[in-house]
């Protein structure tokens, strides 16, 4: 039988069928002009929902999943390094795809394309909002009408992210493998992939006769425009499972109620621009001439950043230096229960 169960590998998300995704703390950009790709500023831990019945709230449960803490305002981006083999992932924020700005959708597309496809996309710094940019995921409160799911369905319902992955189908598959034995047979031995080993999650005990309460919600909006393109996917539709073969929905949780339903101290607050850019921290400019970059939809590129409802935090900009800006080329653990979402 397949297995069709989501599983946490330290902080990453492993999806059957192999694709494998980290979210990373980053450094938030100002909302004009186009940037270059800050890098990662740490991990953030990943629960399960199921280990913490007594604190988490019900509607929660209900959906299943994962949750991770994140402060308002804070910028990540999506890390899919360590994906095994071939896997188109739809992602979506509040259930609105990531990629093509379309409902979220139990099938693959292609017309706009709803996915990203792995591992050629190394990572997703944000929505595809233009011709070889995306703007940055930052977290935002549901109800203000600041996130990408406000903005593109006039409600915000859902809030979190959805991860989906669907396999190559079986006879692609085979010889895809048949392809990459050939490949290693050739080079001679190399290392193997290898996958922390996953730790045991203990719920705290809930105070006696206290229900779990319900949870500020998050969603995401978007920030500053990233020198990013999101890859269109050179193979036949066809070359996919037509059915996905996991999915996921992750919780986002403001530090206070990360502390009261896990027990754990939340990562510190993030780095302030100045700092980081007074330390001479890298950033990137990734650039791949064989991949074709999808066009932006209307939907999209109509999303207004954060600051046009929360207004601007005055927080100063130092531009990097040219030196700091580094061009770049091209498991177990316990399953995550999914809900009803």
């Amino acid at each position: 039988m397949t297995d069709t169960s989501v599983r946490i590998d330290g902080n990453t998300l492993r999806l059957p069928g192999g694709a494998a995704v980290r979210f990373v703390r980053t450094l938030r950009l100002p909302e004009t002009g186009t940037h270059p790709l800050p890098p990662g500023l740490g991990e953030f831990p990943v629960r399960r929902v199921r280990d913490y019945p007594d604190t988490v709230p019900e509607q929660w449960r209900a959906r299943g999943g994962v949750m991770l803490p994140v402060y308002l305002r804070e910028a990540m981006w999506l890390s899919f390094g360590g994906t095994t083999e071939p896997a188109a992932l739809q992602v979506g924020v509040g259930k609105v795809c990531a990629v093509s700005g379309k409902p979220w959708s139990d099938r693959l597309a292609r017309d706009p394309q709803n996915y990203v496809v792995l591992p050629r996309q190394p990572w997703l710094d944000g929505i595809n909002s233009g011709t070889g940019t995306v703007r940055q995921f930052v977290a935002v409160p549901l109800g203000l009408g600041a996130t990408v799911e406000g903005q593109v369905t006039g409600e915000e319902v859902w809030g979190g992210v959805q991860l989906q992955a669907f396999p190559l189908a079986e006879e692609r598959l085979a010889e895809w493998r048949e392809a990459q034995r050939r490949t290693r047979a050739a080079s001679g031995p190399s290392m193997a992939f290898g996958a922390a080993a996953p730790m045991a999650m203990a719920a705290p005990a809930a105070p006696a006769g206290a229900p779990p309460r319900s949870a500020p919600s998050m969603g995401l909006g978007v920030g500053g425009s990233l020198r990013q393109e999101v890859y269109r996917d050179e193979r036949p539709l066809s070359d996919w499972a037509a059915t996905p073969a996991g999915r996921v929905f992750v919780h986002l949780v403001t530090p206070p109620e990360w502390r009261r339903i896990t027990g754990e101290a939340p990562p510190p607050s993030p780095v302030d621009r100045a700092a980081y850019t007074r330390a001479g921290l890298p950033w990137f400019d990734y650039y791949d001439q064989d991949a074709e970059d999808l066009a932006p939809t209307d939907t999209l590129d109509g999303v207004k950043p954060v600051g046009d409802w929360l207004g601007d935090d005055h927080e100063p900009w130092q531009q990097p230096a040219s030196h700091q800006v580094k061009p770049l080329g091209d498991a177990p653990g316990k399953p995550v229960e999914d809900g009803d979402w």
